[in-house]
């Protein structure tokens, strides 16, 4: 079985299959009428034409179901009636809703082994998987199973271990909140806090440096916040692909005159300008300029830019005493301010503006527009998140915040931009490997069980663990957890050290063909599927990027009656595994969704009359104190921070690798082989340099080459990638995920947050024998 994504691909192979791709300018706005053809070939290539309308008519509406994609807030009052969703959106429900079913003929026909030779691509458009699978242990093929008899494997594999801490359970943020609170019920009964989740891998350095700056791990502003800012920094993120309906927002905001400035390595479509394919200007090719400003910092260089704006807001107060910073604010708001100012007028700009790459004359240039404004967001996402330093790079964020007292008011604050649909929603359920200590007591309190206080391992920690074989059993709850990890040969050799890996699944992909001696895969429904449960329809709940609980009830007859939910695969289960030991009627639960929200209700605070409230329109906010002003930290302030900016030291002969993702994928999805707006067609094992370091190199367009990583002495290899010039800045480039993963090294970290440094990954790149 192959493990190594360097291999997963024909071109990989066969240098001669690399004549297909096509190479074009790049886009210089997203959207558009090509977003809407884009979206209806999806569509209509996965399904009939009714079954799809049928889909997509119920997308984020207020009785429908929740966009499968991103984690962007939908209207609190009034949704589109055209299409409350973008063109990722419609390719994740295409993905998901298609009729394309996989069965045992289909296992019996490929091995794991044949199946490990195909890319990313084929395995998740070979269809919906129908009914539950196993591979036994020295099996060639998967082979049908009964939900019975794998849950009675499960069961018998769990409780055979020495401590309930040799299991891992991992969760996606596709998990419903219903869904994740029981899984943590269970796994917490079971007896461990060993519950890593794909958030430990996005915007883990979020909640850490939000936790300790404004007391609450998440963003502050709402929606309406962003039509009323007077400035919006955009750090790190690339909406047009990853989150397309934040451009409508971002339009808005330009409408009213918001100041936009992008920040980012890379050139993107969407931060350049954007064609409302909703509106009869975009119609007619009419585009909306979205960055007013385009700072191409260096990787990893965010930190030291923000310095350099801190040091120059200082020298205008100076200038225009009480205008500039928000004096009352930072005096009976905030702690820590005068070591933060004593720090950054002590910092050498030149060196600062030599990390980030931008001149110093821009950055004050900047600075100057910004001088009178107190109406500002930050906003963010894995270009900030997944570097060694991300935590302090956020706390700077904050810092320029917290000195305009540009928190806790409209049009201001903090906004980190989730990526999976409910990823911030499974983290409210209690999925946290580190429980918090009122968690732990609420738990106990309703069921009478004593959880384990003893704080669990992280998705770095498990996969270390399994690497160690001190983990024999790893369940993942969605997700692929191979694909979205990194050092992938490593991550392959980790799970086939388990007794029994189990996946969740929707559909096919690479965590089913590198497992443990034993693998299971459980078919599950995806969110646009109609949930009957003891013959009543049920619906489940998301919580959005800006707190807003909403309900999601699916539209569409699954494809296959073999399906479970996720919330009674994870009933049987435990009733399986805890049998005669649980405490909990197991039972009620898949049978009445509505016994759950009672319970997240006892549990969870903020989620009083919960039934009651999520059948409303659009749904409730949860309580923010940050929105709010209140700033719950150990200070009872918000706290200023000092932080010492660096990057990371490439040497002349190497480079610094960011991962990102294609317009054709969302996450490990892989929609198509295509990314639109960067001018790339047919084609995903790319890497985009800057034409002077290809010139050092002596490499040219399309040149094939091998990318090396070093780190710990140890050598990782990702080959056969072809070189495409792009604008980018000096000694910095860019691959797609999860292509190379294998480069990105285990043990290189986040600080405090442990969050792979999948955005700052110090390669070579050599021409290809």
């Amino acid at each position: 079985m192959s493990e190594n994504n360097n291999h997963n691909h024909p071109s990989a192979e066969n240098p001669e299959k690399f004549s297909k791709i096509k190479v074009s300018e790049r886009e210089t706005y997203a959207g558009g009428t090509p977003a809407v053809l884009v979206s209806a070939q999806h569509i209509l290539e996965s399904m009939d034409a009714v079954r799809g309308f049928t889909a997509l008519n119920q997308l984020n509406t207020f009785h429908g179901y929740d966009c499968p994609g991103c984690a962007w807030p939908d209207p609190d009052d009034e949704r589109s009636p055209v299409a409350e969703y973008c063109e990722n959106g419609a390719k994740a429900v295409a993905e998901e809703a298609t009729t394309d079913v996989i069965w045992e003929d289909f296992f019996a026909l490929h091995s794991v082994e044949k199946l490990s030779q195909w890319d990313d691509y084929h395995l998740g458009k070979s269809g919906r998987i129908g009914r539950p699978m196993y591979l036994a242990e020295n099996a060639t093929h998967y082979e049908p199973i009964s939900w019975k008899s794998a849950f009675g494997k499960i069961a018998e594999k769990l409780n055979a271990l020495e401590t309930p801490d040799e299991a891992i359970f991992y969760t996606s943020g596709r998990t419903s909140n219903e869904a994740a609170f029981l899984y943590q019920l269970f796994v917490r009964e079971f007896g461990t806090n060993n519950m890593p989740d794909c958030s430990n891998m996005c915007h883990e350095s979020s909640g850490v440096a939000l936790d300790e700056t404004v007391g609450i791990g998440k963003g502050s502003v709402k929606l309406e916040d962003l039509y009323e800012a007077e400035a919006i920094i955009i750090m790190g993120q690339n909406p047009g692909t990853n989150h397309p309906r934040m451009l409508s927002a971002l339009k808005k905001a330009r409408e009213n005159d918001a100041m936009i400035i992008a920040v980012n390595p890379f050139k993107e479509a969407g931060l350049e300008r954007f064609s409302d394919p909703q509106s009869i200007k975009g119609i007619l090719g009419g585009k909306t300029q979205i960055a007013t400003d385009y700072l191409q910092v260096k990787i990893n260089g965010d930190l030291a830019l923000m310095q350099v704006l801190a040091y120059y807001w200082f020298q205008f107060e100076n200038e225009n005493p009480g205008k500039v910073l928000d004096q009352k604010f930072i005096t009976e708001e905030t702690h820590g301010f005068e070591a933060f100012k004593k720090h950054i007028l002590a910092q050498n700009v030149d060196e600062l503006s030599r990390m980030c790459g931008i001149p110093l004359h821009e950055i004050k240039e900047i600075a100057d527009k910004l001088k009178f404004k107190n109406k500002i967001i930050i906003c963010w996402a894995m270009g900030l998140t997944q570097h060694k330093n991300s935590v302090i790079t956020i706390k700077e964020a904050v810092n320029l915040l917290l000195m305009k007292g540009s928190i806790g008011k409209p049009g201001a604050g903090t906004c980190p931009v989730r990526g999976h649909s409910n990823v911030q929603g499974d983290r409210t359920m209690g999925i946290y490997e580190k429980p918090w200590d009122w968690l732990l007591e609420n738990l106990e309190k309703t069921y009478g069980f004593v959880p384990p206080k003893e704080y669990g391992h992280d998705v770095v920690d498990s996969i270390e663990a399994m690497h160690k074989e001190e983990c024999k059993i790893f369940f993942a709850m969605g997700g692929n957890f191979l694909s979205a990890t990194p050092d992938t040969k490593y991550t392959a050799e980790a799970l086939r050290n388990c007794d029994l890996t189990v996946q969740v699944s929707t559909k096919l992909n690479r965590s089913h063909l590198v497992t443990g001696k034993e693998a299971l895969i459980l078919p599950t429904y995806g969110r646009s599927d109609i949930d009957m449960q003891n013959g009543e329809a049920q619906f489940v709940t998301c919580e959005n990027s800006m707190g807003v609980i909403q309900k999601s009830q699916g539209n569409l007859q699954p494809v296959s009656k073999q399906l479970m939910s996720e919330v009674a695969i994870i009933c049987h289960l435990a009733q399986e595994v805890l049998k005669g030991k649980t405490k909990i009627n197991w039972t009620s639960f898949h049978i009445n969704y509505d016994l759950i929200r009672e319970d997240i209700e006892k549990v969870i605070p903020g989620f009083d009359q919960y039934n009651e409230r999520v059948r409303k329109d659009g749904g409730f906010y949860l309580p923010n104190s940050a929105r709010e002003g209140k700033f719950k930290t150990d200070t009872s302030k918000a706290n200023f921070s000092v932080s010492i900016a660096d990057v990371p030291e490439v040497k002349e002969n190497e480079l610094l690798m960011m991962t990102v993702r294609s317009h054709d994928q969302y996450n490990t999805t892989i929609y198509g082989m295509n990314d639109r707006y960067r001018g790339i067609k047919n084609e995903r094992r790319v890497i985009f340099m800057n034409e002077k370091d290809m010139e050092k190199r002596g490499l040219n367009k399309l040149d094939v080459v091998d990318l090396y990583n070093f780190h710990g002495g140890k050598e990782r290899v990702a080959r056969k990638f072809l070189v495409i010039p792009y604008s980018v800045p000096e000694q910095c480039c860019a691959t797609y995920f999860p292509e190379t993963n294998v480069l990105v090294p285990i043990k290189s970290v986040a600080d405090e947050s442990n969050t792979p440094t999948s955005k700052s990954v110090v390669i070579e790149v050599r021409k290809s024998n």
